[in-house]
């Protein structure tokens, strides 16, 4: 067993900046800006000091909206010492979305990027509390958001009613280290210091309420797993509102003191720039970012020779990615890590010295510190290895619940600890796990169980297949039917009987889909996770369009 650690987030990044002050902590390789360990603790330093000075007390909430800035990142270790939470605001999310968040989290600040891409997030606050234009800063007063006191914009624009991030930073010189010194004292590592919100892939999206012990040693096993240390270089494309991101990506770094390098936006040949330039030595990404950077035309331009490790995660890692990544890209270490926001969020995760059958074929075997059983779907009786179950987990990694939501909280975790993941996996003798689908991603056709992982994997071989996904759409007669979404890839050309006629006598003709539909993308959330609830949607509009045609 390795020992937890008993840190805080903020206290991490004391103790690494002790260790290694002149190593590089922080490289934003497009702007040019690299920070030492020491540079970037005393900056952190110097924002929680801000945030003091505008009289944020421990366990109030801010709001971070951004993409992967240099100000997100210091709002996520500047929180970390002063204890406030940092909820964490999806980038993708328009205004009703961003109205729910903030009222259910009860934020009292919001640091928010002036525009993403072409959605103004400024024009978008204004909308929602208009109050904000003629408010002094910090004296916001809004009906809808009565809590929301304090709006701090990134950059040099100055905007009605609002703090710049230089404020911050100046207001922080006025507060004495001793001040600060003593509210790190004063955290607690079991204090929830991290709120992320659920995909919302169904329902509206809930408040995971994390706290100091959930990521950093959740962080500090993931380096562990990957191989990684302080001479490490890890490129981050990933968002780091996502786990993903602000866990596996910048808390994994920080607990082994090797160096961050963030992708602000992702875009294949940004990744692949970076990777060469800045000679990272791992990578992050779900599986369509690393099926981007293989299929970019320049691909064989780039030098990705000191690539080594890395997660392939989020959403399903199909087998043929993950050869490409080993064999093309030279990850040779790269590793497979499955788990969701409740549990901080790694469950497990391969080893850099598993053979790579059982890292193509498996989501590894749990981390340090933390139990995983299957069970039958719906009880808490564990199956036998190599019997289908529910994977459900417990131990240090296990979320402290849903804000202000009890009843959701004892539904996920039950009375003795364990959090029932709701996603179907099978365990083999040595803990090692398949995830074969989720309970509710589960196709019933005609009384046989279908498990769209499953179809998915085998489409994947079909030469023309560049990424496809299986949903089921209701059925008169067999109840569910089976519709496969395809992207064909780049000058290759697919019909949807040729796709059936490969499926013949491969596998069983009830998996064969009946609807196979092209697409060009799938609707996704902006982690990277494929929304299969919208996929079935667009299939019974696009079955019922053809239906009434005929």
């Amino acid at each position: 067993m390795t020992e937890l650690l008993n840190l805080t987030v903020g206290k991490l990044l004391e103790e690494k900046a002790g260790l290694h002050p002149n190593h590089e902590a922080v490289v934003y390789a497009d702007r040019g800006l690299r920070m030492s360990y020491k540079a970037f603790n005393e900056y952190c330093r110097l924002a929680a000091k801000g945030f003091m000075k505008l009289g944020l007390e421990k366990g109030e909430h801010i709001a971070a909206w951004s993409t992967n800035t240099p100000e997100w990142l210091t709002c996520q270790f500047s929180t970390g010492k002063m204890g406030a939470i940092l909820v964490t605001v999806n980038t993708n999310y328009q205004a009703a979305e961003l109205e729910y968040l903030l009222k259910q989290s009860d934020s009292t600040t919001i640091v928010l990027m002036e525009k993403f891409r072409d959605t103004s997030y400024i024009d978008m606050l204004y909308s929602i509390v208009p109050e904000l234009k003629d408010s002094e800063p910090g004296q916001l007063k809004s009906k809808r958001l009565p809590y929301l006191k304090n709006v701090i914009v990134m950059g040099e624009k100055r905007f009605p009613g609002t703090y710049s991030w230089d404020d911050i930073i100046n207001l922080g010189e006025s507060v004495k280290d001793e001040e600060l010194n003593e509210r790190m004292e004063s955290l607690d590592p079991d204090d929830v210091i991290n709120m992320q919100y659920t995909s919302g892939t169904t329902g509206f999206p809930k408040g995971v309420m994390l706290t100091h012990n959930n990521i950093v040693n959740n962080g500090y096993n993931i380096a562990n797993c990957m191989g990684l240390t302080k001479s490490d270089r890890l490129c981050i494309p990933v968002p780091f509102f996502h786990c993903f991101g602000c866990v596996l990506g910048t808390m994994a770094c920080v607990s082994v003191g090797a160096t961050i390098v963030p992708v602000q936006e992702f875009s294949p040949k940004a990744v692949l720039q970076t990777v060469q330039d800045e000679k990272c030595t791992g990578l992050h990404g779900v599986p369509t970012m690393f099926i981007a950077e293989l299929n970019d035309p320049d691909f064989s331009k780039f030098d990705l020779s000191t690539l080594r490790t890395g997660i392939m995660a989020g959403s399903n890692c199909p087998i043929e990615v993950m050869k490409g990544v080993i064999e093309r890209m030279g990850a040779s270490e790269i590793t497979i890590a499955y788990g969701q926001t409740e549990s901080s969020p790694v469950i497990t995760q391969t080893r850099t010295d598993d053979p790579i059958e059982l890292r193509v074929e498996s989501v590894g075997k749990a981390l340090p510190n933390v139990e995983v059983k299957i069970v039958e779907p719906g009880t808490n009786n564990e199956v036998p290895p190599g019997v289908q179950g529910e994977l459900c987990t417990r131990g240090y990694h296990v979320m402290k619940g849903y804000y202000k939501n009890p009843d959701a909280t004892r539904e996920a975790i039950n009375k003795d600890g364990w959090l029932h993941t709701g996603d179907l996996a099978v365990m083999d003798e040595n803990g090692y796990c398949k995830i074969t689908g989720r309970l509710k991603d589960m196709i019933i056709r005609g009384g046989e169980n279908i498990y769209p992982r499953e179809i998915e994997e085998f489409l994947y071989t079909h030469p023309a297949i560049l990424d496809v996904q299986v949903v089921g759409v209701p059925d008169a007669v067999y109840g569910e039917e089976v519709v496969a979404w395809a992207i064909v890839k780049e000058g290759s050309e697919l019909t949807a009987d040729e796709l059936r006629e490969y499926c013949k006598g491969k596998i069983s003709r009830h998996k064969i889909p009946r609807y196979i539909e092209f697409t060009k993308e799938y609707p996704m959330t902006a982690s990277g996770k494929i929304q299969k609830f919208r996929l079935r949607e667009q299939a019974k509009e696009v079955i019922e369009k053809a239906n009434t045609l005929k």
